[in-house]
């Protein structure tokens, strides 16, 4: 040990936290002085609030004192960035980031680095795949760097809870680094299969510059992880109305402020509306959040100015608040693992917070959707390869959208993951191939996908276990210290009332009662679709376009979703729409029409525009023909207005199946719902010529199908097309 290291070490400490006797934790010097001293890779694998930042800041600042260059540190989300950007100031640190959100301070970054006059630069991972970023400053930054940081280091690992395919990228920057950089990784939750996998990946392969390390290894510093401030407990009722009734019922007796993680974007945003509508100071936070609102709601939530954020996984690592007070879950989160990171942001700096799992029934189709929405199929890998390797030049997603069904989203990730693995690159312009062989690792995504699946059922021993939940979770991140907590409701009895108000109950039942969403109208054609045979391009005309339509619910709601989830459910029998279900459109036409609805009269509905509709006319459904015939046939009896009919199918019908691209998606449909000549006389004899229809269909999701109906009803001479929707996917 170098005496003088620690000394300094200890007044660095002192300064970052602003306290004069502050003293390292265990493991804290030790990583700093491998690093420094040692020149070494580290992994610390310690709880949330440990003081893992106070090891990078303290080690950049004595390497940078000894003459090395600045730190890189690679951060996963902005919040994550702005809290240490803010916490390096404090110290002294010349801290600054470049990523998506600060575009306009990037010429003043760049123009620091080269004046040296950065201490750490914070970049994300995708920002390593930015073809100027790659090209231009990291060859430099890479030269200089004299301290690698990865933050949320289980990212690197395909086991990790929450796997980012331009993680993996770093293990790539590590071999590029001359030997004698030390390189550091943090997490906060890791098990032992993510400690070996980061581990190899730090240990690299051939240095870029012919070096070899001779220091033993990686020095990985594990800490005990059960956080004794917490008390966890798990509450199981029947459904969603008992569930939000007891969140309002005791909302307000949890300490302090904290977070309500929901599973769906949806769930998030109704939790939220409800509390708010029962008087809670309460904010949705997701990831259809404004950026600039985001960051609004993370503050008022650090200065007590509101009880809760109601949020998804949205709100992840790096939020700061060491003395968030409570933890709920409505709907659990698939994994032990992913739940300890998400409750460890409680109870940092008091000596209590409260953590309550409410588990939901359709907890488990959730995670069978997301455990393997990151792994590519080869099917799809094959066919984003070919079209970039038949391409002249770099393609962007959009292009690649009419050459291969894939849509946005897993086509992104998909393209992230074959970058990874060196298959294509990233340019300007778009994408291209590499021409480097690429080989689908079946086995591997195979033993992914059994990992999400074991990880899921330990989540269910969770909240089914009769022992210790703190010595449970420690366990399944394999902590050698996990024992006994003494606090949980196993250990210590339950700690928080099961009653729920009757009032709340009604409250929460009405929420759930509440029906109606939004569905926008299209408003462009998707470029490039002439390659598919498709002759459109640009705005979609005023004069074939329908209206703002509208839908039950949501899928994903928590109200009505939960029966339409059971209608549209694989397998489930095709059988006529439900007079609960018939009832609960038609209130969503009384609200849509306002004022001017009189009763049972339909007619009087005054739609979008103040249009009123005349006649109801249905689009012909393949899966569920009784469903929708007997909700369109339905909605006009009791509107007492005439059922016209279904369109007719052309050619077939419609190509292709749900989960397609938007480009892919309209071709299947293109010239494929017509006006057959029976509906077409409907519509001459009913006066509906100039006039306004409801359009009715079951399910809504790209939205082509409705378009493209109401397009064909618009060149056959009606006036304005109302889609009414039993359900809307997503």
């Amino acid at each position: 040990m170098n005496p003088q290291t620690r000394t300094d070490a200890r007044e660095l400490l002192a300064a970052l936290v602003g306290r004069p006797d502050a003293e390292f934790h265990d493991g804290q010097f030790e990583a700093i002085e491998a690093l420094v001293d040692g020149g070494r890779r580290a992994l610390v694998v310690q709880r949330t609030g440990w003081g893992k930042s106070a090891v990078y800041f303290v080690a950049s600042l004595l390497l940078r004192r000894r003459g090395s260059g600045p730190t890189l540190i690679v951060s996963p989300l902005l919040a994550l960035m702005r809290d240490q950007v803010a916490a390096a100031a404090r110290a002294g640190v010349r801290a600054v980031a470049i990523n998506s959100a600060n575009a306009t301070e990037w010429d003043a970054v760049r123009e620091a680095l080269a004046a040296d006059e950065v201490d750490v630069l914070l970049v994300s991972p995708e920002r390593l795949n930015n073809p100027r970023f790659r090209d231009e400053q990291l060859p430099d930054l890479i030269r200089r760097t004299g301290l690698l940081v990865i933050d949320e280091a289980h990212c690197i690992s395909d086991w990790g809870h929450d796997f980012r395919p331009d993680y993996r990228r770093i293990a790539e920057l590590i071999g590029q680094l001359p030997s004698t950089v030390p390189v550091l990784a943090t997490t906060a939750t890791a098990n032992s299969r993510v400690v070996a996998d980061i581990e190899e990946q730090l240990a690299g392969g051939p240095r870029a510059d012919g070096g070899v390390r001779s220091d033993g290894g990686v020095l990985t510093i594990r800490g005990p992880l059960a956080r004794k401030s917490l008390r966890l407990g798990v509450l199981r009722m029947q459904n969603s109305r008992d569930r939000l009734g007891w969140l309002l019922s005791h909302l307000a007796e949890l300490p302090g402020s904290g977070i309500i993680y929901t599973l769906t974007v949806s769930a998030a945003e109704d939790t939220a509306r409800l509390l708010a509508e029962r008087g809670h100071q309460v904010l949705a936070y997701t990831g259809r959040t404004d950026t600039a609102e985001r960051e609004s709601a993370e503050q008022q939530l650090k200065d007590n100015q509101i009880k809760a954020l109601v949020a998804t996984s949205a709100l992840g690592m790096g939020f700061d608040k060491p003395d968030l007070g409570f933890v709920v879950h409505l709907g659990a989160p698939a994994s032990p693992v992913a739940y300890y990171q998400q409750i460890g942001r409680a109870g940092r700096s008091t000596e209590n917070a409260d953590v309550v799992l409410l588990p939901g029934s359709e907890d488990q189709d959730i995670w069978k959707y997301f455990a393997t929405a990151s792994m590519p199929s080869q099917a799809n890998a094959d066919a984003v390869l070919q079209a970039l390797a038949e391409a002249p030049g770099a393609m962007s997603v959009a292009a690649l959208e009419v050459r291969v069904d894939v849509r946005r989203t897993p086509l992104e990730l998909l393209l992230k993951v074959l970058a990874v693995d060196g298959a294509v690159e990233r340019v300007a312009g778009g994408w291209r191939s590499t021409g480097q062989p690429w080989v689908y690792d079946a086995e591997r995504y195979r033993r992914i996908a059994q990992a999400r699946l074991d990880e899921q059922d330990s989540m269910l021993v969770y909240e089914q276990t009769a022992g210790c939940r703190m010595e449970y979770l420690a366990a399944a991140l394999d902590d050698p210290t996990a024992a006994p907590c003494g606090r949980c409701d196993n250990c210590a009895g339950r700690w928080f009332s099961d009653g729920v108000e009757r009032e709340q109950l009604d409250a929460a039942a009405q929420t759930l009662r509440r029906a109606g969403v939004v569905v926008e109208p299209r408003a462009q054609w998707p470029s490039g679709m002439d390659r598919l045979g498709v002759p459109v391009k640009g705005k979609i005309p005023a004069e074939q376009s329908c209206a703002e339509g509208r839908a039950l619910a949501r899928l994903t709601d928590l109200g009505w979703g939960g029966a339409l989830r059971e209608i549209f459910a694989e397998g489930a029998a095709d059988a006529p729409i439900s007079a609960e279900l018939l009832q609960a459109c038609v209130g969503v036409l009384k609200d849509w029409a306002g004022e001017g609805w009189s009763g049972q009269d339909l007619s009087a509905a005054g739609g979008s525009g103040g249009n009123r509709p005349v006649a109801v006319v249905s689009i012909p459904a393949r899966a569920r023909p009784l469903l929708t015939r007997s909700f369109a046939q339905g909605i006009a009896d009791i509107g007492r207005l005439p059922y016209l009919g279904e369109l007719s199918l052309a050619h077939g019908g419609p190509r292709g199946s749900r989960g397609g691209n938007s480009a892919y998606r309209l071709a299947g449909v293109w010239d494929r719902l017509v006006v057959g000549p029976e509906l077409a006389a409907s519509l001459a004899e009913q006066g509906v010529v100039g006039g306004t229809v409801l359009l009715v269909d079951d399910l809504v999701d790209s939205r082509w199908t409705m378009t493209l109906a109401a397009r064909a009803l618009r060149q056959a001479g009606v006036g304005a097309v109302l889609p009414l929707l039993l359900a809307q996917a997503g």
